[in-house]
């Protein structure tokens, strides 16, 4: 008897797994809309800091990459994207430049909480293959992400708000 088409590729996938799989791919969309709200302050005529915009854009985009790698890796293994609502951003307004570094600062390590929950699963469940994928594809990532956040949030406090956070955008964010 052949298996259902739903569960062909599907081998060694707890539900657990495939459950926290979905939670994470809504976590990358929360982090994405957030970085979103980010760029789009910071492009505002009242703010007008261009290279913040086009940093935040940067990480926005790489949310939504994390977030379809993950739905890859749940077709892949056979379990289901359930797609859910989007959280919205805590915040509209963000303030200055180190305001936002240290909100995207706790945005990633809260990003790295959640993947090292769902590793814990993995882990949990004696799925290396989903371990591995995490390990991979995004821890490293998160710890040097966190870390250039920490670096830019010493150095916006180094040279203060105004003119120095100006010349920061200028200077450290230019591509």
């Amino acid at each position: 008897m052949e298996a259902k088409a739903s569960d062909r590729c599907r081998q060694h996938y707890d539900k657990e797994c495939e459950a926290g799989v979905n939670k994470q791919i809504n976590m990358e969309f929360h982090a994405m809309y957030t970085y979103l709200s980010l760029s789009y302050y910071f492009d505002r005529d009242d703010v007008d800091l261009q290279n913040f915009s086009k940093y935040f854009k940067k990480a926005a985009d790489e949310e939504m990459e994390h977030a379809q790698k993950f739905m890859k890796f749940q077709n892949k293994r056979g379990g289901r994207v359930v797609l859910q609502d989007i959280k919205k951003p805590s915040q509209d307004e963000w303030g200055t430049g180190v305001d936002a570094m240290r909100a995207a600062l706790q945005l990633e390590k809260d990003v790295n909480d959640a993947l090292l929950e769902l590793h814990k699963v993995s882990d949990k469940h004696s799925d290396f293959m989903m371990s591995d994928f995490i390990e991979g594809n995004f821890l490293h990532e998160q710890v040097d992400a966190i870390r250039e956040l920490s670096g830019h949030i010493t150095n916006l406090l180094r040279v203060g708000p105004g003119h120095g956070e100006y010349h920061f955008d200028k200077e450290t964010l230019d591509d």
